[in-house]
């Protein structure tokens, strides 16, 4: 999408027979749309059985002095799945196996496996470094409950939670090194499915053991779907690592060939003999390059503990009513972030290539298109609030002041999703271009200063909402910060002023959306019929709106966004 409009399409497009400077065929949309599919199926679920396992959590603790004491203990699984799996390792991990798988590509079938090498430098020295943060968490359990939360009623459990979810950092740093390795080999599936796998296991471990164990099961469940996330992967990847690998001249065109009866469909892949020599895949695991990235991940994350810390002083139940809230209200941020997440290789490409305008491009249109999402899944959640509450966890434990209290918290985290969204799509422009930059870092520190000055002012008087009020404010200034460090020095040099002027159109039509959808939904009785009815005005309204303003529709710069992967990314896989 072009900076002047979210669905006006973009600057042409290279046609799609025109092979990539890399001189890698592309791969055919039928495939594509495939490989898409099944990890957007996956994904979904996942998030889908990450709702089921907090209606369970509330169903069967509901929102009082276990559930405050096992969130204290999920904070590690948190910062984990950050440092580990989503953000921190991949931005580092990715890169440095997609080159090495590039030089095996390019071998000639003598001397080391560069992937193998790799894996042999790597993993035992992170395996280990896994192993002793592990157990220092476990030793150190107590003191880390009394600094996360030194108002808790019943530290003793936390203690015994945090000791269990502790073991997760050893299973989420192989799951996360596994993901990376099978996505630089374009295996998507089994990557996508480790969510399924882990939340499986929580709910799982509840049911089954919740009657004698009491909220210590779901930290047990944990502590097993953080070993299902390894053993989901483990096959594909040994698959990669070990299994027979075609040889060099099969390599040059596999097209004719057809796919492997043992990786199945895959696109085909053509080796230029006319590229220059690679980089080094050292180069891509330095130091100066992995720290700004765990750093940024781990400052990110502690906008949770924050919010812990300041709700361990209120009565019991602040925390999960801000856990509960926060969950619910992220989903449209997760979904949103979709499509930013398939485009970054594009946008790493685009940057290494040296190709500023198409990286401009693509990261103008990635950041509507997620606005424009994120926006109209705001104004629903700002709008039926308490019906959604009601339907998700009203039951068992869970009593209608939860409710309530739960509702009112969602309503002030829905403020700041557009600020999470933008900090979500424009990190990753800071750290594709391969060079370290420590700018996200002071961003992300700057809004964590802002959160922990506004909560601590707040809580006293507004308790949790104040509370989430400062996380909404802390994220916005944090996304301002990297909106208008873009440039050439540290990222892409974006249009700031035109994207600015574009946001604004989706922000009006969602604040008009949401006050609408939440006049119909409170004349409603039924919870059922009230979510359906704001529902229902809000996008009818938010549609209207975007159109009258001038931005007509997302689904062309979504379509366009879907033809530039097709064309860009190379020997794509899914299994």
């Amino acid at each position: 999408m072009p900076a002047a409009r979210v669905a006006s399409g973009a600057a042409a497009e290279p046609s799609a027979d025109t092979a990539s400077p890399a001189g890698v065929d592309q791969p055919t949309r039928k495939f594509l749309a495939r490989a898409t599919l099944v990890t957007a199926v996956l994904s979904i679920a996942g998030a889908l059985l990450g709702l089921g396992r907090d209606q369970a959590l509330a169903h069967l603790f509901g929102a009082g002095t276990e559930t405050d004491a096992f969130l204290v203990a999920w904070t590690v699984p948190e910062v984990a799945a950050t440092l580990l799996i989503e953000d921190g390792m991949a931005f580092v991990l990715v890169p440095a196996f997609s080159l090495a798988v590039a030089r095996r590509a390019r071998g000639t079938g003598t001397g080391a496996d560069p992937v193998r090498a790799l894996v042999a430098s790597t993993l035992p020295r992170l395996a280990l470094a896994f192993v002793a943060v592990a157990a220092l968490l476990m030793a150190g359990a107590p003191y880390l409950v009394a600094a996360l939360a030194p108002g808790l009623p019943d530290p003793g459990l936390a203690v015994d939670c945090t000791r269990l979810t502790a073991t997760c950092v050893l299973s989420f740093g192989l799951a996360g090194y596994c993901s990376a390795a099978l996505r630089a080999h374009r295996r998507f599936l089994a990557p996508a499915a480790i969510y399924v796998a882990y939340n499986t296991g929580i709910i799982t471990a509840m049911f089954v053991l919740g009657g004698r164990w009491g909220v210590r099961s779901a930290a047990v469940g944990v502590a097993l779907g953080g070993c299902l996330m390894v053993a989901a992967q483990a096959p594909s990847l040994a698959r990669q690592l070990f299994g027979r690998r075609r040889s060099a001249p099969e390599a040059e065109a596999p097209a004719a060939q057809g796919p492997s009866p043992v990786d199945g469909p895959e696109a085909p892949q053509a080796l230029d003999a006319t590229d220059g020599p690679l980089p080094s895949v050292k180069h891509a695991v330095e130091l100066a390059l992995i720290a700004p990235v765990l750093m940024f991940a781990l400052c990110r994350q502690s906008q949770v503990l924050i919010e812990r810390f300041l709700a361990s002083t209120l009565p019991s139940g602040a925390i999960s009513h801000l856990n509960y809230a926060q969950k619910v209200a992220q989903i449209p941020m997760t979904l949103s972030l979709m499509l930013c997440t398939v485009t970054f290789p594009v946008l790493a490409q685009a940057l290494a290539e040296g190709d500023t305008e198409r990286a401009r491009t693509r990261v103008e249109r990635d950041v509507a298109v997620a606005s424009c999402m994120v926006l109209l899944g705001a104004a629903a959640v700002f709008a039926c609030a308490p019906q959604i509450i009601q339907l998700l966890f009203q039951r068992g434990a869970f009593t209608a002041q939860d409710t309530a209290a739960t509702a009112t918290v969602m309503r002030v985290y829905s403020v700041g999703l557009l600020g999470h969204t933008l900090v979500g799509a424009l990190v990753r422009t800071y750290f594709s271009a391969g060079r370290p930059t420590w700018y996200p870092l002071a961003a992300m520190a700057a809004g964590i200063v802002a959160t922990s000055w506004i909560g601590a002012g707040t809580v006293e008087a507004w308790g949790v909402r104040g509370i989430a009020a400062a996380n909404a404010i802390g994220i916005t200034v944090t996304a301002a910060l990297l909106l208008s460090g873009m440039g050439e020095r540290r990222s892409v040099p974006i249009r700031t002023r035109r994207v600015l002027h574009e946001l604004s159109k989706p922000v009006r039509a969602a604040v008009c959306a949401a006050v609408a959808g939440a006049f119909c939904a409170s004349r409603v009785d039924s919870p059922e019929l009230a979510l359906a009815a704001g529902g229902l005005t809000v996008t009818v309204v938010y549609v209207l709106l975007l159109r009258v303003l001038g931005v007509k529709s997302v689904a062309p710069a979504f379509r366009s966004a879907l033809r530039s992967v097709t064309r860009r990314l190379p020997h794509v896989r899914f299994r």
